[in-house]
């Protein structure tokens, strides 16, 4: 080949490689940011909902601050999405009830739901979820001395429930398949509906049984009477952080945490804190050792997947 054919083909080459550069992102190229993690970069603020009553993932504290097992991990995936935007984020506290909660995260009012939700398919058709921070299920709080050791020695009872709740759909179907005639009342919030077995307004309180707990570790001391969880579980009840649907960049951050956090052991530690040991408000503790299920999903979910 004659030199000027080479200096040709050269320069046609450099040509063809220098356009493949400006038009194709090499692998350092980091993609642009969309979604969530595009809007809390831009406006510097995270929004994380929290419940005034979810004892003990999600809280206030005597100074009013939101606490609990769902709000530590809610702080570890923030740390992580500040990393992955490269800006430090003001985290703007959002009340949410269990009626509120699912509207807010679909439509924006907040970015991350910390509290103790359960997912499940018709949830997950608005809203995702987190990998499963705990398992629960549907028990009933009653005074101590009362004859209700189940759900069949409800028929005719007045039972409190927390409107939009899991729990609430759980009882609606108890009644009507055994027939059971349940007077429920709908309140509020968890500590409205614990308020009226306090108070005798209802015979029963149906919630998960890891509410319960951490609602009588609360009163101990502040309400009169002593109360207990009782019957088997009428329902299964996997928590997870909600954040909003069809957000892959947010999805990828909230899984890659979680699987570093059960890796790391941060997951366990955080349980320890607030089912173990002391409660920071009431100076009781739960008490409740980790479910075999909660084991395994947590092992689970440390596996990196190749």
């Amino acid at each position: 080949m004659k030199p000027l054919c080479l200096l040709l083909l050269a320069a046609s080459l450099i040509a063809t490689t220098a356009a493949r550069a400006q038009t194709e992102p090499t692998p350092s190229t980091p993609a642009a940011l969309s979604g969530t993690l595009a809007k809390v970069r831009d406006a510097g603020v995270i929004t994380l909902g929290y419940r005034e009553s979810s004892v003990p993932f999600s809280y206030l504290s005597p100074r009013n601050v939101p606490i609990g097992y769902s709000i530590e991990l809610c702080k570890s995936l923030v740390a992580a999405i500040e990393e992955t935007v490269h800006k430090s984020l003001e985290i703007k506290w959002a009340p949410v009830t269990s009626e509120s909660r699912i509207d807010a995260v679909e439509k924006g009012q907040v970015d991350l739901e910390c509290g103790s939700t359960t997912s499940n398919l018709e949830r997950q058709k608005r809203v995702a979820f987190s990998p499963t921070i705990f398992v629960s299920g549907t028990k009933l709080l009653v005074k101590k001395g009362s004859p209700i050791r189940e759900f069949k020695d409800l028929a005719g009872k007045r039972v409190a429930v927390t409107r939009g709740t899991t729990n609430e759909q759980t009882m609606q179907a108890l009644s009507q398949k055994f027939d059971l005639k349940l007077n429920l009342l709908v309140q509020r919030d968890h500590a409205e509906s614990f308020a009226q077995v306090v108070n005798g307004a209802v015979d029963a309180f149906a919630t998960d049984d890891v509410l319960l707990y951490g609602l009588i570790a609360q009163s101990k001391g502040k309400v009169p009477g002593e109360y207990q969880v009782v019957g088997d579980f009428l329902s299964y009840d996997p928590y997870g952080i909600m954040y909003r649907k069809n957000d892959p960049q947010l999805a990828k951050v909230v899984n890659d945490t979680f699987q570093f956090l059960a890796q790391d052991g941060e997951i366990e530690r955080q349980y320890k804190r607030w089912f173990l040991r002391k409660l920071p408000l009431s100076g009781t503790s739960i008490d409740l050792p980790m479910s075999p299920q909660l084991e395994t999903i947590l092992q689970t979910m440390a596996i990196k997947a190749e």
